[in-house]
């Protein structure tokens, strides 16, 4: 398949800036993957959808507040994102601008309160950073960083627990698992209570997951790998579920990504973690995931043709031209579908 069939037309004005003012009462789109049928409704209806004995799966990865604004000592601005933690104090960045930045030199942060040394120039144009600083890192930065958001949001983000879903917990990721966002504690405790279970894993996402299909075929597009795990307790759940004849929902591509990583050859599920560069594109079989709740994606995205895998192309597409003359609002802040 090539990358412009899963081109669609969005515009611009359908691509949010800012979240709503509360998480659940985005719109949601209900896509019937077999028949290619639409509903339209509002996140918190969310509840109608899912039956007793299903798992809602969630990744529970925290974002970092990865981008540091920064200085050289001569003056000249400086941004690093922060793209992976290779322990001793070092990290993998994106540096900007990057011929400013040869190894050797030195960023400050914070009037000083932080400062990073380049120790390697990447053959990508990433760069190999060591912090210096006092106490400890993740305060430090809490303080000094600010949200990588997407290129395409403009606007500055007002709260930065806006881009944090209400059960991240695990530090690690680069930008936030986005379907997750319009679930507010009230909503969580409702579907609970309706005897649907929950369960968390963690993917810390990586910028790759975003990167360009830049082949004009698809099965030539390489993923940047990702850190991804489940516990114990969520395999045993999952493995219940399967059991009772419940459906896995996986919230987000991501929490699809770790379950189809990580299921086991007979389909079901038992405590372990790796690294996963996982491509699902249409002709991919599902092993784990029955339903998916997401957001709105890029066109020619990895995760167009992810959702397209699940659904069928032209039902996702059809979908997307659907939303786009009911002017849903795309991307990361944007509405939600469910799609069963």
């Amino acid at each position: 398949m090539k990358t412009h069939d899963f081109w669609y037309e969005l515009p611009e004005e359908l691509i949010a800036q800012t979240p709503l003012e509360k998480r659940d009462t985005s719109r949601l789109l209900v896509l019937d993957k077999i028949s290619g049928e639409c509903q339209h409704r509002h996140f918190y209806d969310i509840i109608d959808f899912l039956r007793p004995g299903d798992t809602l799966v969630m990744n529970d990865s925290r974002v970092l507040p990865a981008r540091l604004l920064g200085q050289r000592p001569t003056g000249g601005a400086v941004e690093l994102l922060l793209l992976r933690d290779l322990g001793n104090k070092q990290w993998e960045c994106l540096a900007k601008p990057g011929r400013k930045l040869p190894e050797g030199q030195t960023v400050l942060f914070g009037n000083g309160e932080l400062s990073a040394t380049v120790v390697k120039v990447c053959e990508d144009g990433n760069r190999i950073v060591r912090f210096s600083y006092e106490g400890i890192f993740l305060e430090v930065l809490e303080r000094l960083g600010k949200m990588p958001l997407p290129p395409y949001i403009k606007a500055e983000l007002q709260d930065k627990e806006r881009y944090q879903t209400v059960y991240s917990r695990e530090i690690g990721s680069a930008a936030a698992p986005t379907a997750g966002l319009h679930f507010t504690e009230e909503l969580l405790e409702r579907i609970r209570q309706k005897g649907v279970n929950t369960a968390f894993v963690t993917l810390h996402v990586g910028l790759g997951t975003f990167r360009p299909v830049k082949a004009e075929d698809i099965s030539e597009h390489h993923m940047h790998s990702e850190l991804c795990m489940i516990n114990e307790e969520t395999a045993s759940i999952l493995n219940r579920t399967k059991e009772n004849g419940g459906r896995i929902i996986c919230v987000g591509t991501t929490s699809c990504r770790t379950l189809e990583s990580l299921v086991c050859d007979n389909g079901f599920f038992e405590a372990k973690s790796r690294w996963t560069d996982i491509f699902i594109y249409p002709g991919y079989k599902f092993k784990a995931m029955d339903a998916l709740i997401t957001n709105f994606h890029l066109p020619e995205s990895t995760l167009v043709m992810l959702v397209s895998a699940f659904a069928g192309r032209k039902h996702v597409l059809d979908a997307y031209d659907e939303a786009v003359r009911e002017r849903y609002r795309f991307f990361s802040f944007g509405d939600a579908m469910f799609i069963g």
